[in-house]
């Protein structure tokens, strides 16, 4: 993106963490939107064949995590680790067969989510850890004080399409936009933490629950109408958030494939651009 930024002045660090399992409890069944009962397989553990591009609903799942689902499991550094990992950081496996393969983190959910090509997830398994190299947070655009960035590494930034435009707006290529009626959970939760589940997303089930997002990509950069994603997660008229989908299809009400925040702030500070190919699977490290 040709826009001005404080790349040169980000701080670097390593943080650590590991494969976490897949966990359930007793009570093994959830309802979807029509009261049906289902157990499926979703978060936590390594998923395999899902991957950036790759479709974020139909498949048989319940808030699908792509790739490597990875946390700590003291919870201080836990929470460090979900609100300094960003979109595009380079993951290193550092256990296990897979040792010293690469991957790319591509958002957070209940775990910081990483994708990688799927001869490295066969060869990784629950505890291996892992170590990031975490930057992005702090990330400024310094002609556009009225935009805030949020999980975006600036690898990632510097290969995004667009940029300032001469009438002074931020222009943003994506993949779709999101009616403001589509936020589901994660509204009220810090922007730095988890992902905004969108609602209207249920491939196969009631045509009736449907906002036109059936077709959503792992990895999309989606425009959020109406949402403020600044300090926080909320609606407010007049402002848009920017994000990219780092998790897939859910069965439970109120849930489905949802994007991390990268940008936010007032519409008539963006200028955006309906692209169908802004996924983030153009914009990640050849080498992650």
């Amino acid at each position: 993106m040709k826009v001005s930024s404080n790349a040169d002045r980000l701080v670097t660090q390593v943080l650590t963490g590991e494969v976490w399992p897949a966990t359930a409890d007793r009570h093994a069944y959830r309802v979807d939107p029509d009261g049906a009962p289902f157990l499926l397989p979703g978060m936590g553990a390594v998923t395999l064949g899902t991957h950036l591009g790759d479709p974020a609903t139909g498949l048989s799942s319940d808030h699908l995590e792509p790739g490597l689902s990875v946390r700590h499991r003291d919870a201080a550094a836990n929470y460090a680790l979900q609100y300094l990992t960003c979109v595009g950081n380079t993951v290193t496996i550092v256990s296990g067969e897979a040792a010293g393969c690469t991957g790319t983190v591509i958002g957070q959910h209940a775990y910081v989510l990483v994708d990688a090509p799927d001869d490295v997830l066969e060869r990784t398994t629950v505890g291996d850890r892992v170590r990031i190299r975490a930057e992005g947070q702090g990330l400024r655009l310094t002609d556009h004080p009225l935009v805030r960035v949020k999980n975006l590494s600036p690898a990632v930034l510097d290969r995004m399409p667009g940029g300032t435009r001469p009438d002074g707006r931020l222009e943003v290529h994506v993949a779709a936009r999101v009616p403001a009626e589509a936020a589901g959970a994660g509204g009220g939760m810090f922007s730095e933490f988890a992902n905004t589940d969108l609602m209207g997303a249920y491939a196969g089930l009631s045509d009736d629950l449907s906002l036109g997002l059936e077709s959503l990509r792992i990895g999309d950069l989606v425009v959020l109408e109406d949402q403020d994603h600044g300090f926080g997660r909320g609606y407010r008229p007049g402002w848009v958030t920017v994000g990219t989908i780092s998790t897939g299809q859910c069965a439970l009400f109120g849930h489905g494939p949802g994007p991390s925040t990268l940008l936010t702030g007032p519409a008539e500070a963006f200028a955006i651009v309906d692209d169908p190919s802004a996924n983030l699977s153009s914009y990640v490290l050849e080498e992650a």
